[in-house]
């Protein structure tokens, strides 16, 4: 079977993108900066990385910093996919990178010009927001008694198990470029996902729609960052993914 490393592999995406190709009978690399044996900081490269690639046929880049670094960690990846004889790199990616001005999103979006300039074999998926992401932000913005939302802002997010399943089958097929993008099955306001999670979490907050301004604002209003493709949609709902969590925590 395929040797496949999978950058970012003890993270919410790339631990099941792990675990499923080895589920399938592949050999996994798990590259991380703080999981030996393969603790690498992209953005240095060098021997550590190297060796990693030693032997690797498929790379699925899940590694990702909102915080920065994301082109320069690629480049190190490419370089030392090149020299290592890697015939395939599967990226996920986010959609609406091409749409929205937001820096992260700015940054994913030169993540793959630069792969699909690299000469070796590519795929590039886009998903939208992960249900645990929303999660975040909710929490967030519940701390305070008042829940402070973007006005006409909608949301449409996806079951990262789905994602995974997606990333790890296109990563053991044959280099496809860019795919079709891959979305929730609902396009939902975030007052709705708000409303949602207080009533899952029985908690209660007024929510207030603030009105924002900029260009990256009007972009997600605009649903940018949105897909309607009917044949790319997962299935799993926010509510689905809140049920699950909340039987898991012994509250359901």
């Amino acid at each position: 079977m395929t040797t496949i490393l999978v950058t970012g592999g003890t993270g919410t995406l790339g631990r099941l993108v792990a675990a499923r190709l080895r589920a399938d009978g592949h050999e996994v690399r798990v590259l991380s900066r703080h999981a030996p044996p393969y603790a690498v900081d992209l953005r240095a490269g060098g021997p550590a990385l190297d060796a990693a690639l030693a032997g690797v046929e498929t790379v699925v880049h899940c590694a990702s910093n909102p915080g920065g670094g994301d082109e320069k960690a690629a480049a190190r990846l490419i370089e030392a996919s090149r020299r290592a004889g890697v015939r395939h790199l599967a990226y996920i990616s986010i959609v609406g990178v091409d749409l929205v001005p937001y820096r992260y999103y700015r940054s994913k979006l030169a993540v793959e010009r630069r792969i699909e300039e690299s000469g070796l074999g590519w795929t590039i998926l886009r998903a939208t927001q992960f249900h645990d992401f929303v999660l975040g932000v909710l929490q967030a913005l519940a701390k305070a008694p008042v829940m402070l939302l973007p006005a006409g802002l909608s949301d449409q997010p996806v079951e990262v198990t789905e994602v995974a399943d997606r990333l790890a089958a296109l990563a053991t097929a044959p280099p496809a470029g860019r795919v079709p993008d891959l979305g929730g099955p609902e396009i939902r306001t975030l007052e709705s996902l708000a409303r949602s999670y207080l009533t899952a979490t029985d908690r209660r907050r007024a929510l207030v729609n603030v009105p924002l301004w900029g260009r990256t604002y009007r972009a997600f209003h605009e649903g940018g960052h949105l897909t309607e493709d009917e044949h790319t949609l997962g299935k799993g709902t926010f509510e689905d993914y809140l049920t699950r969590r909340a039987v898991a925590a012994g509250r359901a």
